[in-house]
C-alpha cells in the first residue's frame, strides 16, 4: 500500500509507521539479514489508523521510513508527513476575483459553494481580465477560510432578524454552564409533530411547556397545554417552583408569553432575573433545544401507535418518561444523570412561597381611578367593589390576572405590598337594600362655632390689615355702597 491512500491524522500515520519499523531498532539486524527483515514485516498486515482494515505495506517503503526514523531524538516526529512550502499562499484565485465572490456572496448569502463556484466561473469567462477560473475546491477553500458559509436566509428578513444574524457573524458562540444547581432555569415552549384528541372529537397540536436546570440538565415540570400562553405558562412556572425551590435566573426565548406582564412582574417579586435571549437566536437556548429533541426521539417516538392520543393520556405519560427515564438517565456531555448532579452539586434555591402568595406573584400592577358614586373600579370591563375604607382614595393600584377576573388585589403605591383583596360587583346581592352607614370618627366640639369666633378667615383678616398698615385708600371709585341722600338738604346747606 503506497502513502497516497494514508488519508487524514499525520500522527496516527506516524505512530503507525514507527510501530512498523520500531522492532528493527528494538533488534538491530545484523550486517546483510536488514532485506530479509524488511521482507518479513511487507507479509504482515497492519490495521489502518483511519478505517481499521488491515492493510500491508511493500518493502520500499518500509525501507524509507526505517531510514527516514534512523538516527532521529525523536523518530515519531521524523516519520511525519512534512508541511508543503505553499501552505497557507493563496496563488490559485486573484485578488480580483476574490473581491468579486466576495460581494456575491453578500447578496446571495444562501447559495451552495458549488453555485458560488459555477457563477464565478461564468464571471470569469465574461471578464478575462479578472484572471483565471479557480476550481470548485478552491472557491470553497477560500468561502470557508474567511467565515462565508452557507446561511439559512427568509424570504422576510425584520430588523431583528438581521440584527441576529450580523450578532452571529460577527461575535463567537461559546457553550456555558453555570457552576450551582438552581442558579440558572431555561424554560420554552414546543408544539408537537401530531395531533391530539379533544373531548369534543376534533384534533389539535398540542403545545410543551417544560423548565430546565442550567447545571443538572434536570427536568423541573414538563407539561403539554392547548395554547401557549401566559397563563398556561404561569400554571407550568407555578409547579415546578413548588417541586424544585426557586431558581435565582431564568433564561427564555424572549416569546409573546415570556413578555406577558404576569410573568416578568412574578420574577421581581419572587426576586428572580429573567435574562431573555436575542431575537432569533434560538442556540443561546441551546440546552433547551436539545432537550426537545430528545423528547421527540425518545417519549413522542413511543406513542406513535397511540391512537387516538388524548391530552390527558399524554401528560401521565409525560410525567412517568420525565421522573423514571429523562432524569434518571446518564447524560452525555454531563457524564451523569440530572438527578445525580442535581443531588451531589449546591444548590442555592430559594423556598417558595404557599399558594396564595405565588398566586398574588403572577399579577400585573395597574393604576385604576376609583368611581365615587357606588366606590368602584373598572379591570377589563368587570367593576370591583372598593372597601368603604378606601373610599377617599381617588386612584389605587391594583393587581389582577387578566385571564381569571374571579379576584383582584388593591396594593400599596409606594411598596406593593397587598391591602386588601376585591371581588367584582355582585348585582344580585346589592339588590336587597341593605346598606352599612360609614364608620367615620366625628369631634362634638366641631358640631357649632363658638360665639366670640371671628367671622373673617385669618387670611382674609391678614390681607386687610396689610393694606391698611399702607396707609392708601381703596383703589376703586364707591358707587353702589354710597348712600342716598336728600337734594333740598344739599340745597340749604349751600346757601348757609
Amino acid at each position: 500500500m503506497g502513502e497516497e491512500n494514508w488519508g487524514r491524522g499525520p500522527r496516527k500515520w506516524a505512530e503507525l509507521k514507527f510501530s512498523v519499523v520500531g522492532p528493527l531498532f528494538a533488534s538491530p539486524p545484523d550486517q546483510g539479514e536488514l532485506g530479509m527483515k524488511l521482507e518479513e514485516l511487507s507479509r504482515l498486515l497492519w490495521k489502518h489508523p483511519t478505517n481499521g482494515e488491515m492493510v500491508d505495506f511493500s518493502i520500499s517503503t518500509i525501507e524509507r521510513w526505517y531510514y527516514a526514523a534512523l538516527g532521529a531524538d525523536d523518530p515519531v516526529t521524523a516519520l511525519m508527513r512534512k508541511v508543503r512550502s505553499d501552505v497557507g499562499v493563496n496563488k490559485a484565485m486573484t485578488v480580483e476575483l476574490l473581491e468579486a465572490l466576495r460581494l456575491q456572496y453578500a447578496v446571495h448569502p444562501g447559495w451552495s459553494y458549488k453555485l458560488h463556484s459555477d457563477n464565478v466561473e461564468a464571471l470569469a469567462e465574461q471578464k478575462p481580465d479578472l484572471g483565471k477560473a479557480p476550481s470548485y475546491s478552491t472557491v470553497r477553500r477560500r468561502m470557508v477560510e474567511r467565515g462565508w458559509r452557507k446561511l439559512k436566509v427568509p424570504k422576510k428578513i425584520t430588523e431583528g432578524r438581521r440584527h441576529a444574524i450580523e450578532r452571529l457573524e460577527q461575535l463567537e458562540v461559546r457553550s456555558f454552564e453555570v457552576s450551582y444547581v438552581h442558579a440558572l432555569w431555561h424554560y420554552d415552549g414546543h408544539k408537537a409533530h401530531r395531533k391530539v384528541a379533544l373531548p369534543d372529537g376534533s384534533l389539535c397540536v398540542p403545545v410543551a411547556l417544560a423548565v430546565l436546570d442550567d447545571r443538572s440538565r434536570l427536568c423541573c415540570h414538563m407539561q403539554w397545554y392547548l395554547v401557549e400562553n401566559a397563563e398556561n405558562l404561569c400554571h407550568c412556572l407555578r409547579q415546578a417552583y413548588h417541586k424544585r425551590g426557586l431558581p435565582r435566573a431564568e433564561m427564555h426565548d424572549n416569546g409573546k408569553a415570556m413578555r406577558a406582564a404576569e410573568i416578568t412582574d412574578a420574577g421581581k417579586r419572587l426576586g428572580i432575573k429573567h435574562r431573555p435571549t436575542l431575537c432569533y437566536s434560538a442556540y443561546q437556548n441551546g440546552k433547551q433545544e436539545t432537550f426537545w429533541q430528545v423528547v421527540e426521539g425518545r417519549l413522542m417516538a413511543m406513542l406513535e401507535k397511540v391512537e387516538p392520543l388524548e391530552l390527558s393520556f399524554l401528560n401521565r405519560a409525560t410525567a412517568a418518561w420525565v421522573e423514571l427515564e429523562y432524569n434518571r438517565e446518564v447524560n452525555e456531555e454531563t457524564g451523569q444523570s440530572p438527578l445525580e448532579r442535581m443531588l451531589e452539586g449546591r444548590s442555592v434555591a430559594r423556598k417558595a412561597p404557599d399558594s396564595a402568595d405565588m398566586r398574588f406573584a403572577f399579577t400585573r400592577r395597574e393604576r385604576r381611578r376609583q368611581r365615587r358614586s357606588d366606590g368602584t373600579v373598572a379591570i377589563k370591563g368587570v367593576r370591583f367593589e372598593v372597601p368603604s375604607h378606601l373610599r377617599f382614595l381617588d386612584s389605587i393600584y391594583v393587581r389582577y390576572q387578566s385571564w381569571d377576573l374571579s379576584r383582584a388585589y388593591v396594593v400599596d403605591e409606594r411598596t406593593d405590598d397587598l391591602l386588601v383583596r376585591i371581588l367584582p360587583v355582585d348585582k344580585a346581592r346589592n339588590a336587597n337594600s341593605r346598606r352599612r352607614s360609614f364608620e367615620t370618627p366625628t369631634d362634638p366640639s366641631l358640631a357649632s362655632p363658638p360665639e366670640d369666633a371671628d367671622p373673617l378667615p385669618p387670611l382674609m383678616r391678614k390681607y386687610l390689615n396689610d393694606f391698611a398698615a399702607t396707609g392708601l385708600p381703596p383703589a376703586y371709585i364707591p358707587k353702589d355702597e354710597v348712600p342716598v341722600v336728600d337734594c333740598d338738604d344739599n340745597e340749604e346747606d349751600n346757601h348757609e
